[in-house]
């Protein structure tokens, strides 16, 4: 599967990272946003072995990359974490960077298109956003928390959500354990 992974500017970038480690079967494109990279070191996440791990990597202004056109056979994109800016614009058709074009593209051909936006509490723009962005066949996966399989660690939160983006994906896994009444 050819799947597009962005990283865009807000809290959570080790989501994005632990998608990645779990996609090395796949043709991975990674695109990271100068303010991802600002907040990847805030939270000391290092997304050089990200990079080194996908075979094609972007810049957000590399709006002339094979990707930017919709004559590029991609299978899915995942926003991961999805900022409300990058929410809003992919929402309201505005492909100012290589992400919110990319995204209209998998839009505009029909395929599954993933937000991860990571923001609390909503605003109504931010709810009206991701409206707008499911009508146009987004999938909207906030990045909550379950509490029936009992993390005892951040990596456990962060694996069961991961592992979320991954069953969405069609992807087997085995970062949680499905639920059961046993």
């Amino acid at each position: 599967m050819k799947i597009i992974v962005a990283v865009t500017g807000t809290s959570g970038v080790i989501l994005a990272e632990r998608l990645l480690e779990n996609l090395n079967d796949h043709d991975t494109y990674l695109i990271v946003s100068h303010m991802a990279e600002k907040i990847a070191g805030y939270e000391g996440v290092d997304l050089g072995r990200a990079k080194k791990s996908t075979g094609h990597f972007y810049r957000e202004n590399e709006l002339d990359a094979d990707i930017a056109s919709s004559s590029h056979s991609i299978d899915t994109m995942v926003v991961i974490p999805c900022s409300m800016k990058t929410l809003s614009a992919i929402a309201n058709g505005f492909c100012n960077n290589l992400i919110t074009r990319a995204a209209e593209n998998i839009l505009k051909m029909g395929k599954k298109l993933i937000l991860v936006p990571r923001d609390t509490p909503l605003s109504l723009s931010s709810i009206e956003n991701m409206r707008r962005a499911k009508i146009s066949g987004a999938v909207i996966l906030p990045p909550n928390m379950a509490y029936y399989y009992r993390p005892k660690t951040l990596d456990d939160v962060t694996n069961f959500f991961v592992g979320k983006v991954l069953d969405a994906l069609g992807i087997e896994h085995d970062l949680y354990k499905k639920w059961s009444r046993e």
